[in-house]
């Protein structure tokens, strides 16, 4: 049934695949999955993109809500907590959203059960790995949670048969190379990965050789008028960070595998260029909010924000919204107005870490309209020049996600 594997594949693994990669990649591999199971290309790139909100403010192992930590000096698993505590509504709610656009309610009424199933688990795990366990295996854990508990409800409930959604298996190319690989091989990064990363976080390896350096010249330089004290420039130098770990799973899977050292350098060699550009601009936007902030921009900006009064809320979320359309990334979204809205929030007596964490939870919904998003979809598809039509189509979805 085409209804369960959008679900399974779009959802779940779409998830997954943001957990530990993001930027991008989930899009693109999920819509061309899609599409070579029998998805109108148009379709496949809109149900990737709206799928792909719920998980990125936990993307690429909570780089989003480290983002956030590092602007705003609040604890980056305080704010993780909070952002948790926001989105899962929204995760039970995206299998019946994107299920009514596919099939239309009736396919929401035959599905209902699968659809409570996989949105209920994704929504469970995100609110407990958020709160209770680490923010940077939140996705992993809670897209593993929704894929686990689909494939098992589905062995003791499948739907109606509906020849109108019957999945047509692809044609295989009789000329491609055909390779045996046991099932447990496509599991294993995912299984290395996780063991690796709770090991990491629970013997605190990020903080071996952990060095803070104060920033000469810079250090306790600038004052903060608005909170009477220095701006301290602190950098926190971690080389046991969470992507070393991601690194270590990479190089441990590579030699499970039987992977040898060309092939490993190849991957390496071919993964550098693929982030190259997007690391250099995330640096580049992290830096102009440092720039913000050190100058006194942010400062003032939130202080003209604090007029807002109790409409500062919405516009809280509309604002988290703005800078990942602009930025195409809740990672620099986060950068760019995450401490305006503390700022703001203390100038109105709200709680700065609840706004800074609505910059991230609006900021995802403006994923599936950024350009650079929508380059990454149509980039695996024959929508070549037809951006604007998907951008059409996913507005309105993004707007009255923000809204809520």
């Amino acid at each position: 049934d085409k209804r369960i594997v959008l679900i399974v594949i779009g959802y779940g693994f779409g998830s997954l695949l943001e957990g530990v990669s993001g930027f991008g990649a989930p899009v693109a591999i999920t819509a061309s999955l899609l599409i070579m199971l029998g998805f109108k290309s148009l379709d496949a790139v809109v149900y990737a993109l709206i799928f792909n909100t719920a998980p990125v403010a936990f993307g690429s192992l909570g780089i989003p809500i480290t983002t956030l930590a590092g602007v705003t000096e609040y604890s980056p698993h305080v704010l993780g907590a909070m952002v948790g505590r926001q989105l899962p509504f929204f995760a039970l709610l995206l299998p019946f959203y994107v299920m009514a656009m596919y099939g239309g309610m009736k396919s929401v009424r035959e599905l209902w059960p699968v659809l409570l199933v996989a949105g209920g688990a994704f929504a469970l795990g995100q609110f407990v790995s958020s709160n209770y366990i680490t923010y940077e295996l939140t996705d992993v854990i809670s897209a593993g949670s929704a894929l686990i508990a689909t494939v098992l409800f589905l062995r003791v409930w499948q739907p109606a048969p509906n020849p109108e959604y019957a999945l047509v298996r692809p044609a295989e190319d009789p000329n491609s190379p055909h390779r045996h690989v046991a099932p447990w091989q496509g599991w294993l990064p995912w299984i290395i990965m996780c063991v690796l990363v709770m090991f990491w976080t629970e013997l605190k390896v990020a903080t071996y050789f952990q060095q803070a350096i104060q920033w000469p010249g810079l250090h306790n330089q600038v004052f903060i008028t608005l909170y009477d004290r220095p701006y301290a420039a602190v950098w926190n130098w971690q080389p046991f960070a969470t992507g070393t770990a991601i690194l270590v799973t990479a190089i441990i899977t590579a030699f499970a595998v039987g992977q040898n050292l060309g092939g490993l350098a190849k991957a390496f060699s071919v993964a550098f260029r693929q982030i190259l550009l997007p690391a250099l601009t995330v640096c580049a936007i992290v830096g102009l909010a440092y720039l913000m902030n050190y100058s006194g921009l942010t400062y003032t900006l939130g202080m003209g924000l604090a007029a807002s009064g109790a409409l500062f809320p919405l516009l809280s979320a509309f604002l988290g919204w703005l800078a990942v359309f602009l930025s195409g990334s809740d990672s620099s979204g986060n950068a760019l107005f995450g401490n305006l809205q503390v700022v703001a929030a203390k100038q109105l007596n709200f709680d700065p870490v609840l706004m800074a964490a609505t910059n991230s939870s609006g900021g995802v919904f403006a994923k599936m309209i950024s350009p650079q998003n929508i380059a990454t979809g149509v980039a695996v598809s024959d929508l070549k020049g037809h951006e604007a039509s998907i951008f059409r189509r996913t507005f309105i979805h993004s707007i009255i996600f923000t809204v809520l």
